[in-house]
């Protein structure tokens, strides 16, 4: 208990998903969490539920006027940044053909450009407490492609890129940040869900059925690595690429 005791951590996306389960089990084990998300009855919801210091704050991470706001006033309220977690991510359907230009900037916009923001305006921050942890959340289609979601590949590859980019500047600049990606293959998550079976609405029943596939993984498994590099146990982990995929990512010798 209490590994990132005393820790402030904003989580985007922390309305639901794998953004709820990251907020809860910081919270748990000790830290000060900035649920951040465009849902603002969720979000708040999951706020509530956590308790304690717990906070929620309307964000759209595209926007870079409500970045500097959430930012300003987590260190306000709590004296400091230590940790964030850009999970905030959208899906779009579609091949290189298929896929429309607006669907592309759309899914860029918040996949990419959103940590771009996140990590651009939380370094400041987190020098002047004296270092933090920045996780951003690719996937595996940054590491082998996934031909059927070509903006969503492309966003989350520029994640990957981003992050190395980040760990380099860190190092450099000697100011104690550090910058790490997880790369899932699939998790129960209602957005996933919607995508494999083409409801508007996921239903519980719906997310367990999701559960039972090889790949696919819960919240939870998630969030146990998030906790990790938000810790110091992960003091000398930066610039890498976290796999979180039950080897779906393994090229299988020849003849095999």
């Amino acid at each position: 208990m209490g590994r990132v005791m005393g820790k402030v951590a904003i989580v985007t996306g922390g309305a639901s998903g794998m953004g709820r389960a990251d907020a809860e089990l910081l919270a748990a084990q000790g830290a000060k969490v900035v649920v951040a998300d465009l849902n603002e009855a969720d979000g708040q919801a999951v706020a509530d539920s956590i308790g304690g210091d717990a906070l929620f704050m309307k964000l759209d991470v595209t926007n870079e006027g409500n970045w500097q706001t959430v930012i300003s006033a987590t260190v306000e309220q709590f004296g400091k940044l230590d940790v964030l977690v850009n999970n905030a991510g959208v899906l779009a359907m579609g091949n290189i053909v298929d896929t429309s230009l607006d669907s592309w900037r759309k899914v860029n916009a918040v996949n990419s450009e959103g940590v771009f923001l996140g990590c651009k305006h939380a370094i400041p921050a987190m020098q002047e407490s004296g270092g933090g942890s920045i996780i951003n959340m690719s996937s595996v289609a940054a590491i082998h492609g996934q031909s059927f979601v070509a903006a969503y590949t492309a966003s989350k590859g520029a994640v990957r890129a981003l992050t190395k980019n980040v760990a380099m500047y860190c190092k450099e600049q000697k100011n104690g940040v550090r910058c790490n990606s997880i790369h899932p293959d699939g998790v129960a998550t209602p957005m996933i869900v919607k995508v494999a079976t083409g409801k508007d609405t996921a239903t519980q029943e719906d997310i367990d059925k999701l559960k039972h596939v090889e790949n696919i993984c819960e919240p939870e498994d998630i969030a146990h690595l998030v906790l990790y590099l938000a810790s110091d146990e992960s003091r000398y982990v930066t610039g890498a690429e976290m796999l979180v995929d039950n080897g779906s990512t393994i090229t299988p010798p020849i003849g095999v």
